[in-house]
């Protein structure tokens, strides 16, 4: 029997199935994972809906063993409701649904993208930072006010991730392209260039896939295109958090999503925040990824909220917006 309230956490909006579980004092005690890779393309929702469902029974055995926890020692099941693919987000609402029913715990509903704020936010050690939280889905730039997560900027067209993921595949690669992407952008050398689209606080990115799949055609080194597309997408990204610093008058940035785990990136935003005399904070990469401790973790923020939901009642948002969801637990 464990000595800490235990919230066990199901995370399935995209390609990656998991289950964590997370202590009221945001120690995780199990985290088990694993990653739907097409074989060709992209992520195939209902393909990877599938790889879900197939792979949970097996995810949440090993997560309960390599905790030490029972199912009486769970408090209460957490599930990421949205955003995300449908499919996918599905497959997990239905195995948060049975552990709910199976266990008679109360079921919790958590907003995908807050419980990457949260989970940085906790392990910042900060009170109230403002997040860059960069992912395949999402990219935006929040900071909390009056109840609820604000977006302060966001893409207009595809998230960070997914534009990297769909620029690797059209350059021969295979997905994930991200981390690929980030070694082959190691050994360019010339900066090409691409457009820099940001609109006020806002950022685009289809433009640049266009731009980059030009430069290819005409004979450009895919180093280089990788090189160019990391130093130009990440200024983007830099100077609006950069921008929101300094109209929030804050000196904390907390970074968050799978693309947080980007050396560049960290190194931009982490050397433009200390020129500003602030001080940024990234998770560990098991953390910054999708997973289901972030789920678990603020799921137990807002079980103590008194946030929970019927199961009859507890059905996915795709496309939930992080600015739409309340956070009763940060009410001061």
């Amino acid at each position: 029997m464990v000595g800490s309230m235990v919230v066990l956490g199901i995370e399935s909006t995209a390609h990656t199935a998991s289950v964590g579980l997370v202590t009221e004092k945001a120690e995780v005690l199990g985290l088990a994972s694993d990653m739907y890779r097409p074989i060709k393309g992209g992520i195939h929702p209902r393909e990877a809906a599938n790889h879900h469902v197939e792979c949970f029974p097996g995810l949440v055995e090993r997560a309960l063993e390599s905790a030490g926890v029972r199912p009486a020692d769970v408090e209460a099941v957490a599930f990421a409701q949205g955003p995300g693919l449908g499919p996918c987000l599905r497959a997990g609402a239905t195995v948060a649904r049975m552990l709910a029913l199976a266990w008679d715990r109360p079921l919790v509903p958590v907003n995908h993208c807050i419980a990457h704020l949260e989970i940085g936010r906790v392990g910042s050690g900060m009170d109230d930072p403002l997040m860059l939280y960069a992912s395949g889905g999402n990219t935006q730039v929040v900071a909390y006010g009056r109840g609820r997560y604000r977006v302060l900027g966001e893409t207009l067209d595809i998230g960070i991730g997914n534009f990297l993921d769909k620029l690797w595949i059209e350059l021969g690669g295979t997905f994930p392209g991200g981390p690929a992407l980030e070694a082959e952008a190691k050994s360019g050398t010339t900066l090409l260039p691409l457009p820099y689209t940001v609109h006020g606080m806002d950022v685009a990115f289809s433009g640049i896939l266009t731009a980059a799949l030009a430069l290819s055609a005409r004979g450009a080194s895919r180093a280089d295109i990788a090189y160019s597309v990391e130093a130009t997408a990440y200024s983007m990204l830099t100077e609006i958090t950069e921008r929101a610093l300094a109209h929030r008058r804050r000196d904390t940035v907390v970074l968050g999503g799978g693309v947080a785990c980007n050396e560049r990136l960290r190194t931009m935003v982490r050397t433009m925040v200390e020129e500003r005399g602030g001080t940024m904070y990234v998770p560990p990469r098991s953390l910054c990824v999708d997973n289901g401790a972030m789920i678990a973790w603020n799921g137990w923020l807002a079980f103590r909220a008194g946030v929970t939901v019927a199961v009859e009642a507890s059905g996915i948002d795709p496309r939930q917006r992080t600015d739409l969801v309340a956070a009763p637990w940060r009410v001061v």
